[in-house]
């Protein structure tokens, strides 16, 4: 167990369908074949782990720019960032009490849209940026072709950046902070497990888990956003466990309810 903070930062919010965020949310009848959409605000939030051996920005949230061009019309109509042009990510560090140059480690749970867009900041510094080799691979090859995933955005991650690329399943670089992949929501997503001193075991499922039906009704992902459907499947297996093994609380990558609950972070 290891003597850290952890800060929320947020970082906006995303007005979407629910049926992205859970396969078959709206489904029509026979008497009713056009079903009003739940169309609704999602979070979008990162970390600081303020930990022993440095500070650690989980992820990067979406680009402020998101409204003014830098998303492509298709992608903020379908995910609206309303009010990116207000979470610059050094002015939500500043708000949390941190400065760009207060961080000395990046990680990426992967880099979709709403999770990338501040990668800018550390364009052309030496600040390591964790991402797995998967989902480096993937980013690029969905933004560089008309495969793969269409929520990524070039712009975002292709900088001057000291990418430190992790390969395994299963890896850890500081003390009681694991990266464990979680394939599914994309081939190279990865969560982190924090084993903290005073609260205990979280495991932060980033979007492999977009809410809490995902994991308590294990009900998928929906529209396009699922990858693969039979990895998201051994995913959720392995987050299961190791909620039994840990007694670990479990943090969704997108859950309204639960963002309100955390908001205060951990350790403070």
């Amino acid at each position: 167990m290891v003597d850290a903070t952890i800060d929320v930062l947020d970082r906006g919010g995303l007005e979407c369908d629910q049926n992205y965020m859970l396969e078959g949310h709206t489904l029509g009848t026979h008497d009713e074949p056009n079903p009003d959409v739940d169309y609704e605000e999602i979070p979008v939030w990162s970390l600081v782990i303020d930990h022993p051996e440095g500070t650690i920005l989980w992820d990067t949230g979406s680009h402020h720019d998101a409204l003014e061009g830098h998303w492509p019309e298709p992608l903020a109509q379908a995910f609206y960032p309303y009010d990116a042009h207000e979470h610059r990510l050094d002015d939500d560090l500043e708000r949390a009490g941190y400065g760009i140059d207060d961080i000395d480690y990046v990680f990426q749970t992967h880099l979709h849209l709403d999770h990338a867009g501040g990668l800018e900041f550390f364009d052309g510094t030496d600040v390591p940026v964790f991402v797995h080799e998967e989902e480096l691979k993937f980013a690029y090859y969905s933004a560089k072709s008309d495969e793969g995933s269409g929520a990524y955005i070039l712009d975002d991650f292709d900088h001057d950046l000291n990418w430190h690329v992790l390969h395994g399943d299963r890896e850890q670089y500081f003390e009681d902070v694991e990266f464990v992949r979680f394939p599914g929501h994309t081939p190279g997503l990865t969560g982190t497990v924090v084993h903290l001193d005073d609260e205990g075991t979280i495991v932060f499922t980033g979007d492999q888990l977009y809410r809490a039906e995902n994991f308590e009704d294990e009900i998928p992902l929906g529209a396009n956003l699922l990858w693969g459907k039979t990895e998201w499947r051994d995913s959720l297996r392995r987050i299961q466990a190791l909620e039994r093994r840990h007694d670990a609380e479990i943090v969704y990558g997108h859950d309204a309810e639960q963002f309100e609950e955390i908001r205060d972070g951990w350790g403070r």
